[in-house]
């Protein structure tokens, strides 16, 4: 998005104050950080601009405290991880956002870093209040939103602060508007999207806008039973919204109107409960007490050969019942197929969702896809089409 100002390393950041706000909302339990994901992909980053002696100033939340402070929410335990892997010359500050934080934050030397509080603390952050941004600007002189995971919410640190400070978008929020880029409007034709979930309703305005610009439209997961079942074919016990006759009906027409090819699942993988063992069944074979947990074999050669034929696929879901090993097989054979595309023919692959990252990652394979997002809604937000206010506020003419 070439519209969109974004941090260069051109841009000299010697002994400035530099203001980041990142997304290092990760899982902590008893004090210890489960998964560093959040933070890993950050640290380059935070290096370079350590390295370019900067002053350097971390705005993050964690959870949702709702305006309040929760000790269990504290970004302490982020602080001890960064002081052990980034620098240890890093401080935490936990009062409030007032002259003293301004004061520590100019006291601060070149190459030092201040991790300040959850920021979600303070009930002004989340109703984006005017002055409380200006105090945040006024901790340093350039301000940089590597958080484009949080950019679809209109809260100070990432949508209001931008008025007050020259601000630019960081290196990993332009991998990820880049991302939606290829996928959206400077896309590699066939373009195919493979989406997998609960709920048709969720996705609905997501399902809806990438059939109006992909060539195949597969989809998986407990969402996929929906459109069986609009087939007037038996699904058993498994999964399935009521009242989206509609929906379903809606997104057949735009599929035919748009001439995208609208791919369900041909045969499955079931169980009469969700810890059973794997039975292999046609759609016609269905009975009363049976759960659709996984994709079939037929159903899974169906989306390697469309993989096959793609230049661009984006992948969102797993494909079943992931949770338990005997329903996993059609996702870990989605994950090895776009990563053998991937390296093997240039396919450029782009991957959204916690789970179906949780799956790649189990394979390995992480390293091999074009872009593994961890922006969830924000992402699924830019995929309907919405502009996200916090990536808005980043834009040359705002």
């Amino acid at each position: 998005m070439s519209d969109l100002k974004i941090f260069s390393n051109k841009l000299s950041v010697d002994n400035k104050r530099v203001v980041v706000r990142l997304d290092l909302n990760v899982p902590i339990k008893n004090s210890k950080i489960e998964d560093d994901t959040r933070i890993k992909v950050i640290e380059p980053f935070l290096k370079k601009l350590i390295e370019s002696n900067a002053r350097v100033i971390l705005l993050s939340h964690l959870g949702r405290p709702k305006g309040k402070i929760v000790a269990e929410l504290s970004m302490k335990p982020i602080f001890d991880y960064l002081k052990d892997k980034l620098t240890n010359k890093i401080f935490f500050y936990q009062g409030k956002i007032d002259q003293k934080a301004i004061g520590t934050s100019n006291n601060l030397k070149a190459g030092e870093v201040l991790l300040f509080e959850n920021i979600r603390f303070f009930k002004e952050e989340e109703d984006d209040d005017e002055n409380f941004a200006k105090d945040l600007a006024k901790l340093g002189d350039i301000f940089v939103n590597e958080a484009f995971s949080c950019s679809h919410r209109k809260q100070a640190s990432i949508h209001k602060i931008a008025k007050f400070i020259d601000s630019y978008g960081g290196p990993l929020l332009n991998k990820e508007v880049s991302s939606i880029d290829l996928l959206i409007k400077n896309r590699k034709k066939p373009v195919s999207c493979i989406i997998g979930g609960s709920k048709v309703s969720t996705k609905i305005d997501v399902l809806m806008n990438l059939i109006k610009s992909s060539d195949n439209l597969i989809v998986v997961g407990a969402m996929a039973n929906n459109f069986v079942k609009f087939q007037n074919k038996n699904v058993g016990k498994s999964i399935v919204e009521a009242g989206i006759e509609s929906i379903i009906e809606k997104i057949n027409n735009l599929a035919i109107r748009s001439n995208c090819r609208l791919i369900i699942p041909i045969d499955c993988s079931t169980s009469n409960n969700i810890k059973g063992n794997s039975v292999y069944k046609s759609l016609d074979e269905l009975n009363d007490d049976d759960i659709i947990l996984d994709i079939g074999k037929n159903t899974i050669n169906l989306i390697n050969k469309t993989i096959d034929d793609s230049n661009t696929v984006f992948w969102n879901g797993p494909a079943g019942y992931y949770e338990n090993k005997n329903f996993s097989t059609g996702t870990l054979a989605i994950a090895k197929k776009i990563s053998e595309n991937t390296k093997t023919k240039s396919l450029i692959s782009i991957v959204g969702g916690g789970d179906t990252l949780a799956a790649i990652k189990d394979t390995g394979l992480e390293k091999v896809f074009t872009h593994l997002s961890t922006a969830g809604g924000a992402f699924l937000e830019s995929l309907e089409g919405k502009e996200l206010p916090g990536i808005k506020v980043l834009k040359k003419n705002s």
